[in-house]
């Protein structure tokens, strides 16, 4: 979220990591257990239940410590599993509305025999979670929102809301005002427990006007993708930027009961958790997926862990839940300032996959997830947007100021990283359902990664399908059918018009062409029925890697869930800038569904190192989780290059 630099310490990288680390579930058995010398070992099947962390507090003879564990059960949750919890000790015991889950406060020692019931499914640590601006034309908003070029009437996420998890919104910003001067804010909830719900942190205004910021400063200099669309501010991250599994997931659990009410179809997560687990036990992945079932866009953010100390490329380190295969993970690229995107590149410290997440088997072997993320990157080095007034993080580094204005409901600050790509992505997603409200979460996803601009010389683990292309999607959803149902038949026809459009854009000046294709958990799909015909994976209850069989390391289409005309690839790609699955071999795609035998940790993936087992420390604490660019307002994440500034004049301007 910083500009890079050399001389950083290792400490500092650590106090202002701006990914937030949320709980992952590590499935461990009883092998392994037995080579730690675990006195809890049970029989197998059983201590697979429980979080490697947890299981190491009380090896490490720190089972009598009270902790927050997250408590998911086997079935429904019922009385006598209550009563067992309150007799093992537990108190604080805290329900969901929308989840079959408990957060518990609890010795370690009962929390890890709690796991070997039969009607306990896992039993994580609650750990501790942190955080992790031009924009609106080189991405292809402003297009849309004026109605230029082939999109029909202007669209600007009127109607259309966007629940932003972060550390806050301040109210009093001119950034969310409507043209009537009422503000946008339409519900501001606090999980943190402090009482507030303003952002003494900096974070989430700055998060929340990237997404739907109006454009009264600067004459619309830094405006929002989605500018009218509504906010619901919902604080998970307390005033040192900091929060933990159960904020987030009671967050998730509000925008499940509220999402009708304020209308909420898009979930902004510009955070981030360690993935060490895999993202079929982690608790927050799993209410992400409830989420886009009930037919919410989640977008999150990849993270900010693409380089080492030393600035060498890693592999492995995309963050939870952006390990979730539903969600629209988020990659940051850099745009060096400029409006043209031929000189754009996925930005170095943004995180590359593969997901490392995992489950052991019961002779304790590492089964790696191994998905392929991002699924897209957008614009995030040194971006300006709004500045909550006297925010921590430019109380601590004012260089962040970006000396736009002296007017503390004006002013705007520098921020980079996977947490200012993601609310661009969201702010087009809000973008997209305006156009089409029929569109489904993955036809959603579908869309942006489809028209999405490969970013030449970067693989597929840097930028899965590209760079986004906002004007591409929304030309694309308009023409979309609205009619399209749970029995649409596969291979029906997908728009409204027999002729797709014109795989290509422009953008100041400059023509690219679409990635045409979409990423699938391991491989991608390319053909034009994609847009074509429906496909059963664009469903709601579905994954778009649903349409993907792997055998014998083999990777082909499943017939009955996609159409004909649609190919599978078979290596990872390095683009050449043209399409998906264009460019050179990088990788096998057998290589990463054959799990651990065929990529394990210290692999080398052509120009860099696979790490990602999330080493933990201490009591849940991530070190080295975030690589930090620079507190330097003058130097960016990567290049000496930023957005050019425009100072305010104090006048608003309402023409947006």
């Amino acid at each position: 979220m910083f500009p890079q630099s050399s001389s950083w310490s290792t400490t500092k990288r650590i106090l202002l990591s701006t990914l937030l680390v949320v709980s992952l579930l590590l499935p461990i058995y009883p092998q392994l257990l037995a080579t730690m010398g675990c006195a809890h070992a049970q029989s197998a099947g059983q201590i697979r239940k429980a979080s490697k962390d947890l299981i190491e507090k009380v090896n490490n003879g720190r089972g009598g410590d009270l902790v927050r564990v997250i408590i998911q059960p086997a079935g429904a949750w019922d009385s006598p599993l209550d009563s067992t919890v309150e007799s093992s000790g537990g108190s604080n015991i805290r329900q969901f509305q929308n989840f079959r889950i408990r957060a518990v406060t609890i010795s370690a020692e009962a929390a890890l025999a709690l796991s070997t019931r039969n009607d306990v499914a896992y039993v994580s640590l609650n750990r501790e979670v942190r955080t992790l601006g031009h924009v609106s034309l080189t991405t292809g908003a402003d297009a849309v929102r004026t109605g230029e070029v082939s999109t029909g009437n202007g669209v600007d996420g009127t109607g259309i809301g966007i629940a932003v998890l972060d550390s806050g919104i301040d109210p009093e910003h001119r950034a969310f005002l409507d043209r009537s001067n009422n503000l946008r804010v339409m519900a501001s909830q606090d999980f943190t427990g402090e009482g507030r719900t303003d952002d003494p942190y900096g974070h989430g205004t700055h998060v929340a006007s990237i997404a739907a910021g109006n454009g009264r400063i600067s004459h619309t200099e830094y405006i929002g993708i989605a500018p009218n669309a509504g906010i619901i501010n919902l604080r998970v991250l307390n005033s040192q930027g900091v929060g933990s599994t159960c904020w987030v997931l009671r967050a998730l659990d509000w925008v499940a009961s509220n999402r009708v009410a304020y209308n909420i179809r898009v979930v902004n997560m510009s955070l981030g958790m360690p993935a060490v687990d895999s993202y079929r036990n982690d608790p927050v992945c799993r209410a992400v997926r409830s989420l886009v079932d009930a037919g919410i866009v989640v977008v999150a953010a990849a993270g900010n862990n693409g380089i080492d100390g030393n600035g060498n490329k890693i592999y492995g380190h995309i963050h939870s839940p952006g390990i979730e295969p539903s969600a629209i993970t988020v990659g940051a690229s850099n745009t060096f300032g400029t409006d043209a995107r031929g000189d754009d590149s996925v930005a170095s410290y943004s995180s590359r996959g593969p997901t490392r997440g995992y489950w052991n088997d019961d002779s304790g072997v590492k089964h790696y997830d191994n998905l392929i993320k991002p699924d897209l990157v957008a614009p995030g080095n040194r971006l300006v947007n709004a500045e909550a007034r006297e925010n921590l993080l430019v109380t601590e580094y004012p260089q962040l100021d970006a000396g736009v204005s002296p007017v503390d409901n004006r002013k705007m600050m520098y921020l980079n990283g996977s947490s200012m790509a993601t609310p661009v992505a969201a702010g087009a997603a809000a973008l997209l359902l305006q156009a089409n409200p029929s569109l489904t979460p993955n036809l959603v996803k579908a869309l942006l990664m489809y028209t999405a601009q490969q970013l030449a010389g970067f693989n597929m683990f840097e930028q899965g399908a590209g760079q986004i292309n906002i004007e591409g999607a929304v030309c694309l959803a308009r023409l979309v059918r609205t009619d399209l149902t749970a029995n649409t038949p596969l291979g029906d026809p997908l728009l409204t018009t027999t002729e797709p459009p014109a795989p290509q854009t422009t953008i100041a000046g400059q023509t690219f062409t679409w990635s045409r294709g979409i990423i699938l958990n391991y491989t991608y799909a390319t053909g034009v029925n994609l847009i074509t015909k429906y496909q059963l994976i664009y469903g709601t209850g579905a994954l778009l890697s649903d349409g993907v069989i792997t055998g014998d390391g083999v990777i082909t289409g499943d017939m009955t869930m996609i159409s004909d005309g649609v190919i599978t690839g078979d290596q990872i790609m390095t683009s050449d800038g043209v399409i998906t699955g264009d460019g050179f071999p990088f990788l096998s795609v057998s290589a990463l569904f054959g799990g651990a035998t065929t990529m394990s940790d210290g692999d080398l993936l052509g120009d860099g190192v696979i790490t990602g087992d999330g080493v933990i420390t201490g009591d849940g604490v991530i070190t080295g989780d975030m690589v930090l660019q620079a507190q330097s307002a003058t130097v960016s994440g990567d290049e000496t290059s930023a957005m050019q500034v425009q100072l305010d004049d104090g006048t608003d301007c309402v023409d947006y």
